[in-house]
């Protein structure tokens, strides 16, 4: 099954790039465990949409983890963000693998390239975007998982809406925006306001600004400088860090407001119970967060396959080089 060429700038437009908006989510979750608990706590997780997905089928070949024996100390969850407001039917824009791995004392953050060429179970060669259009959150997982050699069992996912509400509330973020990007993300804040009606002004001057939810948004879908999809994502992380560290210098007070805003967009197979497990996990490493994307620079190329865009690379290096980031800590 292909889809029609995305190349065009009206597709292009209607992308929404929220995929590290679910790790803000994620995180914020954690760090609220950190200074409130008991039954309101547990109260707020409820506000969550919970699911469940079937774990027998999820591509994790146990065999692959002999090499590794922290394997089974690392977590590692599926983060996505769908490119539909509803959360369901939607292509998955963004998707990131976040892991707390207490073994080496880090939260790590591997977004994969969307439109990555993979093999799909039932599908064949596409892209990994595309698994979660036909299969929701199991095919998704169990596609990169086969392809990556990892061990993922969970995910939580994110709609559209939420990245303008969590910066908002955060009362916004510092983003330095550069010339290059001066010259697109008006464009991207028009289309924004129109579609959800708000009325977010333009950004004229490059250098460090301050930009409220439907700017930073803008900032992020920003997909026409030089550098293409890998400045995409680059500026993804860029939006990541400012929220990170926007969260950890607010007061601890106004996290349970801001959770109860923000947790009604999340969707997750984590139960209460996982999620207080990581917490404590979480407790022992701090706020030392780092960063990757695969393919790595210098390891894909474009391709045209059939009039469509294809981001093509040799798997079996892409996955030797995430296993070692994830699992052994090299980079």
């Amino acid at each position: 099954k292909k889809t029609k060429n995305i190349n065009s700038t009206k597709n292009k437009k209607k992308k929404k790039s929220t995929g590290f908006k679910v790790l803000m989510g994620f995180l914020l979750v954690i760090l609220a465990l950190l200074i409130v608990g008991g039954g309101y706590i547990m109260g707020i997780l409820s506000k969550m949409e919970k699911t469940k997905i079937n774990t027998e089928d999820l591509g994790i070949v146990e065999e692959e983890f002999n090499e590794y024996e922290n394997a089974n100390k690392i977590t590692n969850i599926a983060l996505f963000g769908v490119d539909s407001v509803s959360g369901e039917g939607g292509r998955s824009d963004s998707i990131m693998v976040a892991t707390v791995d207490p073994v080496h004392k880090k939260l790590k953050v591997t977004s994969i390239m969307r439109d990555s060429y993979v093999y799909i179970d039932g599908y064949g060669q596409d892209k990994i975007n595309h698994a979660y259009a036909y299969g929701g959150p199991e095919l998704s997982i169990k596609t990169i998982n086969e392809n990556f050699g990892l061990n993922i069992e969970n995910y939580a996912t994110v709609d559209f809406s939420s990245l303008p509400v969590i910066i908002n509330l955060l009362g916004g973020i510092d983003i330095e925006v550069t010339s290059d990007e001066i010259e697109h993300i008006n464009g991207y804040i028009d289309s924004l306001n129109s579609l959800e009606g708000t009325s977010s002004g333009h950004i004229y001057n490059p250098g460090v600004q301050h930009l409220d939810g439907t700017q930073a948004l803008a900032y992020s879908r920003i997909r026409y400088t030089a550098g293409g999809d890998y400045e995409r994502t680059q500026r993804h992380r860029t939006v990541l860090n400012a929220l990170f560290n926007k969260i950890l210098n607010s007061p601890v007070t106004s996290y349970p407001a801001l959770l109860n805003d923000l947790l009604p967009y999340v969707e997750t197979s984590l139960t209460t119970t996982d999620i207080l497990s990581l917490a404590t996990e979480v407790a022992g490493i701090g706020n030392n967060l780092e960063q990757d994307r695969f393919p790595r620079d210098g390891y894909g190329q474009g391709a045209d396959i059939g009039g469509v865009y294809y981001l093509t690379f040799d798997i079996e290096t892409a996955k030797a080089q995430m296993r070692d980031y994830i699992f052994n800590d090299i980079k």
